[in-house]
């Protein structure tokens, strides 16, 4: 059941759940501004709460299989799906979201643990993972070496943005806990209800050994002065505060790793042959008003450039213009509405300064908080409408190519042949995906392996895959999610392949029998 009055929201580490101390920080409704929660991690024994999950929990995780690890998975699910309807009333409440976007995060969550526990479940009884077949070092092969992956003895800590409050936590969550190495999840203090109140029910289901899975609310302070070589951390925010994150001493003296996903440009391109009048078109019209809707544009694989040829401009322009004047803004409660509202009104004011900035370089194609009343919902709201603008000379363009702005906002980028639609799309500075909409299958095979390296993800789309393609900005626990570059250079997800932050790699070089005695209990890590 959901609170009816505001509360503390307690923390849970070292096994146990704590009150923070000193002054909390409340927790609003984005639309009607109430106070929802409180949050604080003043006054935690924050170096209690590393040792327990790296010396109790730990330990506990890694004396289960990864079989058994993952029937822990199944049944997280399990417990998550019977609470459904309370996370989808917090999510309405704290994230300003209509019903359609905290699916994506809420059943997005419940799916990847899902994928994680079937993909687990074929490891089965093993506890090491092996890396290849063994190779002789010596001619008789008497001596010889193989490698393998073993849990990291250490922590996973998980600083988390705001946007995704339950997928954030389980699509690291998920391969970690399979790995059998613990987590700290610190979400981001806006919308941190959703995490806490779902790791509460994973703790009082007693899913897994205790002190497996930790979350702490408020303040990240002090957090990575408690990592240590052995403990690894994603993060997940703006690559400002991740340039800072890698200079602390615990990557740049201690060597522990750690996995960032920070801005990224990601870009649809409409390739030549897609005219207007044609299925392809149609369909890119449809996803880049699409991405720009889908919880207020707030997704790091959002569409943000919208490149298209010179020819086509106008045309894309209007398309995509007439399908944003339908979306309905406001309070997320009512049935009318499309598209809720950003997360704070502190994120309202940056959106709006980014729009701002964008607009002196580019013109305005279509705004809708010009003429736009949000259903129940005030100017003082986090309400902001979808805007496109539009360049036509893409090439010409610098803030374009180089501002991110978190929200319901894309900008149309115009460009005179294939060969310039790479190289402005390639501006981005490295992404996490982007999406190529052509009518030929085969046509896509020379630009989508030319911008493969610049990107976690290639989505490619004709007129064949229109209702089974996943979307542009759907991440999928199959593929790698991730980009290199200006998108922080991380690798998360991707089937089994999320495995591998989570483990050491180590060679074992010795004996014949006992490389050969290592293969037992053990199982060769699949490429997925």
């Amino acid at each position: 059941m959901l609170m009816h009055s505001p509360a503390l929201l307690e923390n849970y580490v070292a096994g146990h759940w704590v009150a923070g101390s000193g002054a909390p920080t409340a927790l609003t409704d984005p639309v009607t501004g109430e106070t929802l929660a409180f949050v604080s991690s003043a006054g935690l024994d924050l170096d209690a709460a590393f040792a327990f999950a790296r010396d109790v929990a730990g330990p506990a995780l890694r004396a289960l299989s990864y079989g058994e690890r993952a029937q822990r998975l199944a049944q997280i699910v399990a417990t998550l799906q019977a609470s459904r309807d309370d996370y989808y009333a917090i999510a309405t409440a704290n994230s300003g979201t209509v019903a359609t976007d905290s699916a994506v995060d809420i059943d997005g969550a419940i799916y990847t643990l899902s994928t994680y526990a079937k993909l687990g479940a074929t490891l089965g009884d093993a506890h090491t993972l092996l890396d290849g077949a063994a190779v002789p070092l010596a001619k008789d092969a008497s001596f010889a070496v193989r490698h393998v992956f073993r849990p990291t003895p250490g922590v996973a800590l998980f600083i988390n943005a705001f946007n995704f409050p339950a997928w954030g936590l389980w699509e690291k969550a998920a391969g970690a806990l399979l790995a059998g190495v613990p987590v700290i999840v610190k979400p981001a203090t806006s919308t941190a209800w959703l995490t806490q109140r779902m790791v509460a029910d994973v703790v009082a289901a007693g899913l897994l050994p205790r002190g497996s899975l930790s979350v702490i609310c408020g303040s990240a302070a002090g957090l990575l002065d408690r990592i240590g070589p052995f403990d690894v951390v994603s993060f997940t925010g703006s690559a400002d505060t991740a340039a800072t994150l890698r200079a602390h001493p615990a990557f740049t003296e201690r060597s522990a790793r750690i996995n960032v996903e920070a801005d990224s440009l990601n870009s649809a391109v409409l390739l030549p042959d897609a005219a207007p009048g044609t299925a392809a078109f149609d369909q890119f019209v449809r996803e880049v008003a699409r991405e720009m809707t889908v919880k207020a544009g707030q997704k790091c694989t959002a569409i943000r450039r919208a490149m298209v040829p010179v020819a086509h401009f106008d045309a894309v322009a209007a398309a995509i213009a007439e399908r944003l004047a339908k979306t309905v803004v406001g309070n997320p409660r009512n049935e009318a509405v499309k598209m809720g509202s950003l997360v704070t009104l502190a994120q309202k004011r940056a959106v709006l300064e980014g729009i701002a900035h964008l607009q002196a370089e580019a013109e305005t194609l279509y705004d809708g908080n010009r003429e736009t009343a949000f259903v129940d919902a005030g100017a003082d709201s986090a309400c902001v409408a979808p805007v496109l603008l539009g360049l036509r000379d893409g090439a010409r363009g610098q803030r374009v190519h180089d501002t991110e702005v978190f929200g319901p906002v894309a900008t149309l980028v115009g460009y005179r042949d294939l060969d310039e639609a790479l190289a402005l799309t390639k501006r981005g500075q490295g992404s996490l995906v982007v999406s190529l909409f052509s009518n030929d299958a085969v046509a896509m095979r020379a630009p989508v392996l030319a911008l493969a390296d610049a990107h976690g993800r290639v989505h490619a789309v004709d007129p064949s895959v229109v209702k089974t393609q996943t979307g542009h900005g759907n991440v999928m626990p199959q593929s790698l999610h991730g980009g290199p570059g200006r998108a922080g250079g991380g690798e998360e997800l991707g089937g089994l392949r999320a495995l591998r932050f989570y483990h050491v790699r180590s060679a074992v070089q010795g004996p014949a029998a006992l490389i050969e005695a290592i293969t037992q209990d053990a199982v060769e890590l699949p490429k997925a």
